[in-house]
């Protein structure tokens, strides 16, 4: 095969796209990795501060502090509401960048599975072209046997 061959060319094209995929893949696998540590970190300290609220009306706690912590708790909620809306979607677009890379894996894999076949069918026809010249060799061997032992056949 040469290297200018179209179908070299696009199985070089389809295996850039493939690998740029599989980054954009990874890169949604780090997104989602940070933000659902992001998720786990509010949810701890969330429930770190809910019980810093239950030691502190144990000990007693005035109407404006209690009112504090549970606006602070809302905001936490909040945030927490975020955090999971944006891990949803993160996972979405790990969904997608999935289906993308294995598209592009198929179309490389039909490309290489195109190239095999190819190298296979001229193989196979240099193959009887070897034959082919093995034959003609050997029926001219045959034939000057032949008339070296019958010089009459000359």
């Amino acid at each position: 095969m040469k290297a200018s061959d179209p179908l070299n060319t696009l199985i070089d094209q389809s295996r850039k796209a493939r690998d740029t995929a599989g980054r954009m893949l990874a890169e949604e696998l780090r997104g989602n990795e940070t933000t659902a540590a992001q998720l786990k970190a509010l949810q701890e300290y969330r429930r770190e501060y809910c019980q810093r609220l239950q030691e502190a009306m144990a000990r007693g706690i005035s109407s404006a502090a209690l009112d504090d912590y549970n606006r602070f708790i809302r905001s936490l909620d909040g945030a927490i509401a975020r955090a999971q809306a944006a891990l949803a979607q993160q996972q979405e677009r790990i969904a997608a960048s999935r289906d993308h890379w294995r598209q592009r894996q198929r179309q490389l894999s039909s490309y290489n599975t195109l190239a095999a076949r190819r190298a296979e069918r001229e193989r196979q026809q240099e193959q009887r072209r070897e034959r082919l010249q093995s034959d003609e060799i050997t029926q001219n061997i045959l034939a000057r046997r032949q008339s070296a032992e019958d010089p009459s056949l000359v």
